[in-house]
């Protein structure tokens, strides 16, 4: 057992590094395409080779990124197959079908595209470039879309129902992958890289301007990025609120970790700024936070859009009771009855297999009954206590601060760059200080982007599929030292890759603040 739990932790991690390191790419490829197909529109119709030059410049910081991203995407979706084989097998074509969409269509219109947009200047039309241009944005961002759609599923697994005699889940019904955590989930993604696009242009921009070298361009680039950046915020607090209503629904103990809270109320507040206390326990009489400052009436907003909802904390959900809209008693299922059922739907499993290898139909009907009954609890019978159902909370909660409040800072740095940039020019251009705030402010949009996942993610714990396959029941039969091993070297390719990624847009930037842009790229 001891060695199981060091594949599971060390795959876990290995999955995890993986999946950080990939996310540093992907939601810039998404807003950065966007911004760059929208400055070549505005040079199709003004003919500008002002706007000629910000394209071509911004097109090249993407390209170095789009393909960082791709290589480290190829290596996340190889690990599903190499750590995570008996997940693989449990989800069937369920998972398999929206990244086999992905990779046939969107890679491929991305792939033709982009070669294009990058190699076709002077080789096609202008209005056939723009095009190109356009389809990159589009390739990138269905691209994630199937692959959204997928982890959507994982997060709330519908369209399917489990074959007994194939060991796995068969996809029934498509189109209910498009559930509306999934549209959420998707439409977040998309707009927070816009956000971050729009941060990171705006950063560069500044630098340009902090060395007094092609200011109007960076004052044209301020002005894009920042529109885009500030819809994409705007957009993105929208969609999150959608998510926090459809994780309310379908993944309570999710909201209840985000939130740190052990025993619901009405009328619940949400913790603005806290921590949580380290020793509480879903059974213990401990305060839930070490301090808190609290909003009163905000959770129960967040999660049902009524000042007065009841939202259950994460004892309620153990002992399996909440309250209905009208104020009443609900009794759900306990997580202990949840592990019984769990356990007997596994017993029911291995009966159908002992009929069927005796070829007794009537074993295997009765079987296969029992297992459909009790099959919604199923990844509970891996679990011998209740505690092992818990996410890590104090994690979720602290991420879900981390994304919050820089999520409004942020709001606010756009109102200000497009406050400056259109009635403040001279301060833009000559106080140093705020070019430095946009500068240092670059990275902190990263942060921001990786909490929003570790709330996703690391609030979904122990689940891979959501009630129906935990993480220690998903691994490959692998040895520890192999996955240790990976993970290292990974940690080191990643890392190479980064800093390969972080030094040659430097360069490129640093080169190009010494030159004039507007000829350079123009000609």
């Amino acid at each position: 057992m001891d060695d199981l739990m060091t594949v599971v932790d060390w795959s876990r991690l290995q999955f995890a590094l993986t999946a950080i390191y990939h996310w540093l790419f992907v939601p810039l490829t998404l807003g950065l395409s966007l911004i760059v197909a929208v400055m070549e529109s505005i040079y199709l119709k003004t003919k500008s080779e002002k706007w000629l030059a910000a394209t071509k410049f911004w097109m090249t910081l993407f390209g170095i990124n789009f393909a960082i991203g791709i290589a480290t995407g190829i290596i996340l979706e190889f690990e599903f197959g190499t750590n995570w084989s008996n997940y693989s097998w449990f989800v069937g074509d369920i998972f398999g079908a929206p990244l086999a969409i992905e990779g046939l269509v969107a890679f491929f219109i991305e792939a033709t595209f982009v070669a294009v947009m990058f190699f076709g200047w002077g080789k096609v039309s202008e209005k056939f470039h723009l095009v190109s241009t356009w389809m990159t944005w589009f390739g990138a961002s269905v691209s994630a879309l199937w692959i959204l759609v997928a982890n959507a599923w994982m997060q709330y697994p519908v369209g399917m129902e489990f074959d007994p005699g194939q060991m796995r889940n068969v996809m029934n019904n498509f189109w209910e992958l498009f559930s509306g955590i999934a549209v959420n989930k998707y439409l977040h993604a998309v707009f927070s890289g816009w956000a971050l696009a729009g941060v990171f242009v705006i950063g560069v921009s500044a630098w340009f301007m902090y060395k007094k070298r092609n200011i109007p361009f960076a004052e044209r680039s301020i002005k894009v990025g920042g529109w885009i950046g500030l819809i994409g915020l705007l957009l993105t607090m929208w969609t999150g609120d959608g998510s926090a209503v459809e994780v309310t629904k379908h993944q309570p103990m999710k909201l209840a970790a985000m939130e740190g809270l052990y025993h619901g109320h009405e009328s619940a507040g949400i913790v603005a700024a806290g921590i949580v206390n380290p020793n509480k326990t879903w059974n213990n009489d401990e305060d839930e936070y070490l301090f808190d400052i609290t909003v009163p009436y905000g959770l129960s907003i967040l999660a049902k859009h009524d000042l007065h909802a009841y939202v259950p904390g994460i004892a309620d959900i153990i002992k399996g009771y909440t309250i209905d809209e009208n104020g009443d008693t609900v009794n759900t299922v306990s997580y202990e009855e949840r592990i019984r059922q769990g356990k007997l739907a596994h017993e029911a499993l291995r009966a159908y297999d002992v009929a069927r290898s005796q070829n007794d139909e009537a074993g295997m009907l009765k079987a296969e009954n029992e297992l459909r009954q009790y099959y919604p609890y199923f990844g509970y019978g891996y679990f011998d206590s209740v505690e092992e159902a818990i996410p890590p909370v104090g994690l979720t909660f602290t991420s879900f601060r981390i994304m919050v409040f820089l999520g409004t800072y942020f709001l606010l740095y756009y109102v200000a760059a497009l406050f400056f940039v259109y009635a403040r020019k001279d301060w833009l251009t000559n106080k140093k200080w705020l070019q430095w705030i946009a500068m240092v402010s670059v990275p902190f949009m990263w942060v921001c982007s990786e909490a929003g996942w570790a709330v996703a993610e690391v609030g979904r714990q122990p689940w891979t599929v959501q009630d129906l396959l935990p993480t220690k029941a998903a691994i490959s039969e692998i040895q520890a030292g192999s996955v240790i091993l990976t993970f290292w070297l990974f940690a080191i390719i990643f890392t190479v890759l980064l800093i390969a990624e972080v030094s040659i847009m430097v360069k490129q930037i640093n080169k190009r603040s010494l030159t004039n842009l507007e000829i350079d790229y123009a000609h």
